[in-house]
């Protein structure tokens, strides 16, 4: 009988902390990136995070002054990128891209991509749904229909 008491009150505790525990909050294009900001490189991709619940794209960017700067560019979730046309041999270390986007309001080198452009002209659209997302991404074009 103890053993079940002691095994009971252990459970509970942890589902008391397992409650307690911060959840990774999902967070809103205007609460973390400044539409005000807008930000276009050219650079070398350096790194892809295929994270859920976004793809980190990190590229050093070309400076003016012929250096470069690393900077990372949030997109869409894996899903949404995959049906955009966007493969995991897409975007490989070593690739030129240009890419457009906003920057982050805390103003270190990370931004919101919106689109990248390949040497060929190829252009495929991050997965945002800020500013610049294509009408049926953008929050307010998501309503349940006759809500609008």
């Amino acid at each position: 009988m103890r053993s079940k008491l002691i095994v009971g009150m252990l459970g509970a505790a942890l589902l008391l902390a397992g409650a307690a525990a911060p959840a990774a909050a999902h967070h809103a294009f205007a609460a973390e990136f400044d539409a005000n900001k807008p930000v276009n490189f050219e650079g070398v991709v350096t790194m892809v995070e295929w994270l859920n619940p976004h793809v980190w794209i990190h590229l050093d960017v070309d400076l003016p002054d012929g250096g470069t700067e690393n900077w990372a560019f949030e997109g869409g979730t894996p899903n949404v990128l995959f049906r955009r046309g966007f493969t995991r041999q897409s975007l490989l270390p070593g690739t030129r891209i240009h890419v457009d986007g906003y920057q982050a309001k805390d103003g270190s080198n990370r931004a919101n991509g919106r689109d990248i452009t390949f040497p060929d002209g190829t252009k495929l659209f991050l997965g945002s749904s800020g500013t610049g997302a294509p009408y049926e991404l953008r929050p307010e074009n998501n309503a349940p229909r006759g809500a609008r």
